[in-house]
């Protein structure tokens, strides 16, 4: 099918970008990398009035280090360079590691950091790495800026916390906890296909080996990433956390998803996947933190 008519705008900074959003508001549309936003035009399921397109934003393309080691990350980044920048590779190792999972090498050439994150597809890997590693956002309208958690960021299935007249501009990720550790797994039926079931985990010590920090995050697993956070918090405040990587994963998967089924798994096979990523995912993330020399 072709996209419904359409007026096409191409604007040549975010100030002029931030102008036609405030124009034209609820009727506009942004294209960012396009590779979710075309396919529902040319299905006719969005028919925006106008379509901006943001590919001339140069200023929004960069990867930068932020102060006491976080990185700040354009929306408009490509997501091939997080696979390939050695500032991801040192900064953001969840980033680095989660990359390759995303869809295909020509999708991710094409999709950029900010398009997948203000879409907010719960199958979505970028949303769960942001609320993984507890990233913000800076959202930028004709008015002003303003940052959001990523916490707060995703509201529901394909909803974020963005104004008709708002577009995110920059992704910030805080440094890495000294003595920390991360893993991303996911299940998909063919490289590239949308998990059937993907967790994130980052794990933070102390000198100790006392677990003073956990974050469990899923994809495809309810109505955007989904946080265990009654199953993170069982490890905290302990050192023995092999013994406790099965109970956890067994709280997560049974009582704090929601994972939908679809034509490939069911909600229970869903389940069962959950539970046996996050066991491998939390062993993979304490060996990690165990192991690192900060």
């Amino acid at each position: 099918m072709k996209p419904a008519p359409f007026e096409y705008l191409v604007p040549d900074s975010v100030e002029a970008a931030l102008g036609f959003l405030r124009e034209y508001g609820d009727d506009a549309k942004l294209l960012a990398g396009g590779q979710s936003l075309v396919p529902a035009m040319n299905f006719r399921l969005v028919q925006p009035g106008v379509l901006i397109d943001l590919n001339r934003l140069d200023e929004l393309g960069y990867i930068n280090p932020a102060a006491e080691g976080g990185l700040r990350i354009g929306a408009m980044t490509r997501q091939s360079r997080l696979e390939r920048d050695s500032l991801i590779e040192q900064r953001a190792p969840l980033v680095f590691e989660a990359a390759s999972y995303i869809a295909h090498p020509q999708i991710r050439n094409r999709g950029t950091v900010g398009g997948s994150l203000a879409h907010a597809d719960p199958a979505a890997e970028l949303p769960v790495i942001s609320l993984a590693l507890g990233a913000r956002f800076k959202v930028a309208s004709a008015a002003g800026e303003r940052w959001v958690a990523a916490e707060d960021f995703f509201l529901g299935m394909f909803t974020a916390d963005l104004s008709p007249e708002e577009m995110l501009v920059e992704i910030e990720l805080p440094a890495p906890q000294p003595k920390s550790g991360w893993a991303f797994l996911e299940v998909a039926r063919r490289q590239g296909d949308y998990a059937m079931m993907g967790v994130a985990a980052v794990l933070t010590l102390d000198a100790d080996g006392v677990c003073q920090q956990a974050r469990l995050v899923y994809l495809n697993a309810g109505d955007g990433p989904v946080a265990a956070r009654q199953a993170a918090e069982m490890l905290v405040g302990e050192a023995q956390l092999e013994e406790l990587c099965e109970a956890a994963a067994a709280k997560a998967a049974a009582e704090e998803i929601d994972p939908p089924g679809n034509v490939h798994a069911s909600p229970e096979y869903q389940r069962h996947l959950a539970r046996v990523l996050t066991r491998r995912a939390l062993q993979q993330a304490f060996q990690r933190a165990r192991d690192a020399r900060n």
